[in-house]
């Protein structure tokens, strides 16, 4: 009897002999559909680079060009770890206009995203980009990095730079109490918005002006701090809670404030998603590869890896002269094989 190794690969198996015929149309398989113990030990086997690598490949036909801001943010994969070994901590570099992810790197716990995220760097081609960081990331040699390699840095700023938080913050509130007379460079007021029970307001404050500032010289390119306030309202309550960023480039406040909202999309969008419709945390996959390798299968099945492609596919009835939405041409494609094959390789 054989034993059940993990519900991913059973499910691989399932797929695969459910759809036999139409993958032998384009694949040898002179020996059948693998069982789902042989689907288990190639996801731990295969190397995560060169996966990643591979479905990058086969995607890029399909994508449109690379969007010019990057998120990086980490994530543990929870159920990876067990009393031996420590859970993966996925460090990864979100472009949220397209829902995709440029690159990763796995590391075995949070506090080594410092040292991960210089080596993820390197791997992408960021030139022009502007990178957002949270702040684990809000480190020297960080920002030497990104600014050396010509793109721009928006990195949070919070108690790990004790110095550095402090005199923002002391600068930020002396404005406000009129010990200092500066008018901020550049002020950004949001519309209200209401939902969910809740009313939220938001405004961005920039100075460029920062020859006051000790730690300048110790920031790469350092030319502008941002406040980023945010005043929530629930059942009449208000609280209100203040950020502070840097910056090497002097954008608009309104810029700032759409990249810092756009930052969070990494949280909203893609770690959301890989916990709750595809349950990543409650996977327990703890061998070699493994872990990595279903967190990059997850995430090409569930952000713009999946969607550019079936942008770029036809209608799947092209008799009716309307348009057809993302989720209904994947339903399409769960329900007809060879509008499966059209979406997965381009129309060819």
């Amino acid at each position: 009897m054989r034993t059940l190794f993990h519900p991913q690969s059973g499910k691989v198996e399932v797929f695969g002999r459910s759809r036999e015929a139409e993958l032998r149309s384009f694949l040898e398989l002179p020996h059948g559909i693998p069982d789902e113990s042989t689907f288990f030990r190639v996801f731990t086997r295969v190397n995560p680079k060169e996966l990643s690598s591979c479905l990058y490949e086969w995607l890029i036909e399909a994508r449109e060009s690379t969007g010019k801001h990057i998120n990086i943010d980490g994530k543990t994969i929870r159920g990876s770890g067990n009393g031996e070994k420590p859970a993966v901590h996925v460090v990864s570099a979100w472009v949220g206009d397209e829902e995709i992810v440029l690159g990763q790197l796995a590391v075995d716990e949070k506090s080594n995203e410092i040292t991960a995220i210089p080596k993820l760097l390197d791997l992408l081609d960021i030139k022009g980009a502007t990178i957002t960081i949270d702040a684990m990331g809000c480190q020297t040699a960080i920002a030497e990095k990104i600014a050396g390699k010509g793109a721009t840095y928006v990195l949070a700023v919070k108690d790990n730079q004790p110095n550095l938080n402090e005199s923002i913050t002391d600068y930020f509130e002396g404005l406000e109490q009129g010990a200092i007379r500066d008018i901020p460079e550049d002020i950004w007021i949001a519309e209200e918005e209401t939902g969910h029970g809740r009313t939220e307001k938001r405004e961005v404050r920039t100075v460029t002006d920062l020859d006051w500032l000790p730690e300048k010289e110790k920031w790469k390119g350092l030319q502008t701090i941002i406040q980023y306030r945010s005043f929530r309202t629930i059942h009449g309550e208000m609280t209100q809670t203040d950020r502070y960023y840097i910056s090497n480039t002097d954008m608009s406040a309104e810029e700032f404030y759409r990249c810092i909202r756009e930052h969070w999309s990494i949280e909203n969008k893609l770690h959301w998603s890989l916990d709750v419709i595809f349950g990543e945390d409650a996977a327990h996959v703890t061998k070699d590869h493994g872990p990595e390798n279903l967190n990059i299968m997850r995430k090409m099945a569930q952000t713009e890896g999946l969607m550019s492609l079936l942008r770029a596919a036809p209608s799947p009835r092209p008799e009716i002269k309307r348009k057809f939405s993302g989720p209904k041409k994947r339903f399409a494609a769960a329900m007809n094989p060879d509008y499966m094959l059209t979406v997965l390789f381009h129309g060819k």
